[in-house]
């Protein structure tokens, strides 16, 4: 039987969430990889998991991962993974974490999963049609304001001194600012809730199913300087609902 990339994409993420539900909130070794992020057994089982699917199911098409690297990442097909984005969430109990499944065409992002194991929140984008959540069509809040604006980031520390400095402008103009969330904080945008992500120091496992998500939505996400992302950003990103916003935030960030 032949499924479609859509409907493999879901099978995906209910096998990383199966993988992944026993071990929250439950003992388990933290360990530190050679950039200092945490990970877990869940993050390197939920991707074992996505990978065994993928072999029976594209076994041409290209895998890049964060916990089992890359494979055939030349490939006009390439699908990104990051099995538990915000492993720090996890690993604390909080579940705004989420797995991010990404399937990228030619070097560009067409389709996009965005999926919270433990409350049930699963966006997904396709080419052809809009963003859903859990089913439902979702769109972005229009906000052009920074001053009426409320918008998110990961955290402090995931920002290098510079970047940081950049922040602060943002974060001082923006009518509210809320930290945590990791990817699922790009799913409220497109679901009109946040207007706003603001990070930095991001890799492409970490925002190629973003992509197609946000603007699916109607939303916007570019790099800093309001270029779109590709394979050679350097990972900061903006998403917004707004274009206007989009523009008056990288504005902000160039001083």
């Amino acid at each position: 039987m032949s499924l479609s990339d859509l409907a493999l994409a879901e099978l995906l993420a209910e096998a990383a969430g199966q993988a992944i539900r026993p071990w929250f909130r439950r003992p388990f070794l933290v360990e530190t990889k050679e950039d200092f992020s945490p990970v877990t057994i869940a993050d390197r089982e939920a991707e074992a998991a996505i990978r065994r699917l993928l072999d029976q199911y594209r076994p041409d098409d290209g895998v890049i991962g964060e916990e089992y690297g890359d494979d055939r990442p030349d490939a006009e097909r390439v699908w990104v993974l990051d099995p538990i984005d915000g492993t720090r969430a996890f690993v604390a109990g909080r579940p705004l974490f989420g797995t991010l499944i990404g399937l990228m065409e030619q070097g560009q992002p067409v389709l996009g999963i965005i999926d919270q194991c433990i409350i049930g929140d699963r966006w997904l984008a396709a080419p052809g049609q809009p963003t859903l959540l859990n089913g439902a069509r979702v769109h972005v809040r229009h906000c052009a304001s920074l001053a009426q604006a409320r918008i998110g980031t990961t955290s402090p520390q995931a920002f290098d001194a510079a970047d940081f400095r950049c922040f602060e402008r943002v974060r001082v103009g923006a009518g509210d600012t809320l930290y945590g969330g990791d990817c699922h904080n790009y799913g409220l945008v497109a679901a009109g809730h946040l207007d706003a992500v603001v990070e930095s120091g991001l890799k492409l496992h970490d925002w190629a199913a973003l992509v197609p998500i946000i603007t699916g939505a109607g939303g916007v996400i570019t790099d800093w300087q309001g270029a779109p992302l590709t394979t050679a950003s350097r990972g900061a990103v903006i998403a917004a609902g707004d274009p206007a916003l989009a523009a008056a935030i990288a504005q902000m960030l160039a001083g």
